[in-house]
């Protein structure tokens, strides 16, 4: 079955040393934080087959966590290779969009916090 333009990238780029960007078909443009990327690996050795319960232990990934070498998997996915030796996890591009869309994969907010002047 085709991909959607929703979930079709046509670029994906490192937009700093912490983000990815993934330009969409559909003119949309997700900013992806890479330690929230890797933490939200859905791999065997990351998430429990049978039950979805999450293996891996926030704590257990550097916060500096960066990718190494990104591949495409036929045309629906790329595989990622991590700065602390992962390298086993695939990423769906409709999984992707839609973490992204919920917000889960953000780069943290920078900078101080605006409020009531």
């Amino acid at each position: 079955m085709p991909l959607s333009e929703a979930h079709t990238p046509t670029a994906i780029r490192q937009h700093d040393s912490r983000t990815l960007s993934i330009e969409w078909a559909d003119q949309a443009k997700s900013l992806i934080d890479v330690r929230a990327l890797r933490l939200a690996c859905g791999c065997a050795r990351c998430v429990d087959e049978w039950t979805g319960a999450a293996l891996l232990a926030p704590e257990a990934v550097p916060e500096d966590v960066l990718p190494i070498a990104i591949q495409p998997v036929g045309r629906y996915a790329i595989q990622i290779d991590w700065s602390d030796g992962h390298d086993t996890g695939i990423y769906p591009f409709e999984r992707l969009r839609s973490l992204a869309d919920q917000g889960l994969l953000s780069p943290p907010a920078t900078g101080p916090a605006e409020g009531p002047s």
